[in-house]
């Protein structure tokens, strides 16, 4: 399943095969959080036909990280519609070649101990997951510091998923772009709640567990994840139910 979906007021989820990405409509214009999987082009010229725009009306594409499956739409954007991407400067070259992830466990196990996974990551495949093309992104996001760009958004530090994960805050409506920070479906496992990534796409999930104090810290009533439903009942309450899930 598919689908474009209101969270919030100029704030659109467009899900392609149990993964997000967020158009923001804000007043001083437009924001892609995440680019997807290429599958999820047409959710992304719905959303925007909604509002009467196109995607040569976007201002920028805010990465949380460098995945495959965040970088879907970038390439096309970048080189149809001039829309430049941003991330950490840790995350760049991932971006660039964004299957050398690293990831703490193998990833052939995953399909026999949770077969319950292998239909979305059949779909996910279906989307274009094994055909992105990377993209030679901004460095330019600097944790803590608000970008320059429409929608307000603040990246927060939180690496462990990936080495310069970044998830962005929009201060002041409350709500948190968690990216594969904190997600309430992981891909790997099929497991629904907030939780972080499996290690089959995880490069250090110590270090993920413990970033979860950076994104509880925003005290976020709404959370806005890479994967999944959006949560909410806050940050601190799910990052709590992640920390009690722990790695898998």
């Amino acid at each position: 399943m598919s689908r474009v979906e209101v969270v919030a007021d100029g704030v659109y989820r467009l899900e392609k095969a149990a993964v997000n990405c967020y158009l923001i409509v804000a007043d001083d214009g437009i924001v892609l959080v995440d680019g997807g999987l290429p599958g999820s082009w047409s959710r992304l010229t719905a959303a925007l036909r909604n509002v009467g725009a196109t995607p040569f009306d976007i201002s920028a594409v805010v990465l949380t990280h460098g995945h495959f499956d965040h970088v879907g739409m970038c390439d096309r954007l970048s080189w149809e519609n001039r829309v430049a991407s941003h991330i950490h400067p840790d995350d760049q070259d991932l971006a660039r070649h964004p299957y050398r992830y690293a990831h703490e466990n193998a990833r052939a196990r995953y399909p026999v101990q949770h077969p319950a996974a292998i239909p979305i990551l059949a779909r996910m495949t279906a989307a274009g997951a094994l055909w992105v093309k990377g993209i030679k992104a901004k460095s330019d996001v600097v944790p803590g510091s608000r970008l320059d760009l429409p929608g307000g958004l603040t990246p927060i530090w939180s690496p462990g998923h990936t080495a310069g994960h970044c998830a962005y805050f929009m201060a002041d409506r409350g709500i948190l772009f968690s990216g594969d920070a904190l997600v309430t479906y992981d891909p790997y496992t099929a497991g629904t709640g907030p939780r972080i990534v499996a290690g089959a796409a995880t490069a250090d999930s110590a270090v993920a567990l413990t970033t979860l104090d950076e994104l509880a810290a925003t005290g976020a009533g709404l959370v806005l994840t890479g994967h999944g439903e959006p949560f909410t009942d806050g940050i601190r309450v799910a990052a709590a139910h992640a920390r009690a899930v722990g790695p898998s």
